[in-house]
């Protein structure tokens, strides 16, 4: 086996095991959603959403929230299409936070206007089966690939460029626009001087240590003490 055939070999296997976990995580909220409260909070998207360290930040700001993550590691807008049950609907939220889309813009084939028409099914169906809820479409964050070091990330930093990644929020502001939500842009103390992601808040170029989801969450925190005090009063 020539070393070209064993990387195509290993990306297949990582492939598939992505994909696996995937599912697991679907199943798992599936599982837990019975359990959960209605009428809360809930973030929902990729990874840059799953690991935002939600719950710790609500102790720590002493914020009254009732809050579900949602959010799926390597999900696109074609999979939260398939799974909107398990990571939104069954929730039935008051509040809804998305950040989906950069998986898509990963590679040569990616395309705008597609990547776009399929967030707004997502919003559609949103607005269709939960008309109540308030709709938070969140600016997608910046990255950094002059820190990436593994030859897969430096290939995918080729295409998930800050210039794609602000065309493509630009496409999400319209879409609130268009559909009553908020367009939520919480990037303005993430980026430095040269307009990238800080090198200190990134663990590879891509995805945020804690530190860097602080500025995110203190951005978010007005809105969250209004939500928690609204939760509050009618409890």
């Amino acid at each position: 086996m020539t070393e070209q055939e064993r990387n195509v070999l290993l990306n297949e296997l990582r492939q598939q095991e992505s994909q696996r976990e995937k599912q697991i995580k679907r199943e798992r909220f599936r599982r837990l959603n019975p359990y959960a409260k209605k009428g809360a909070v809930v973030f929902a998207g990729s990874s840059l959403m799953e690991q935002f360290p939600l719950y710790e930040f609500l102790q720590d700001d002493d914020l009254h929230c009732t809050l579900y993550n949602r959010g799926i590691g390597g999900f696109t807008t074609t999979e939260l299409l398939e799974a909107m049950d398990e990571c939104i609907l069954e929730l039935q939220p008051a509040h809804l936070f998305l950040n989906i889309g950069t998986n898509d813009l990963n590679g040569p084939d990616y395309d705008r206007a597609a990547m776009l028409g399929r967030y707004e099914e997502i919003v559609q169906q949103i607005r269709k089966k939960l008309p109540e809820t308030k709709l938070y479409l969140l600016a997608y964050y910046p990255v950094n690939p002059t820190v990436a070091e593994d030859p897969g990330l430096i290939e995918c930093f080729r295409w998930r460029t800050n210039e794609r990644i602000r065309e493509a929020s630009e496409g999400v502001q319209a879409l609130a626009r268009k559909y009553g939500a908020e367009f939520l842009d919480l990037n303005k103390h993430l980026c430095d001087a040269a307009g990238n992601l800080k090198a200190e808040y990134t663990i590879e170029g891509m995805h945020l240590y804690a530190n860097g989801y602080r500025p995110v969450m203190d951005a978010l925190l007005p809105l969250l003490r209004k939500i928690g005090e609204e939760q509050g009063g009618k409890q």
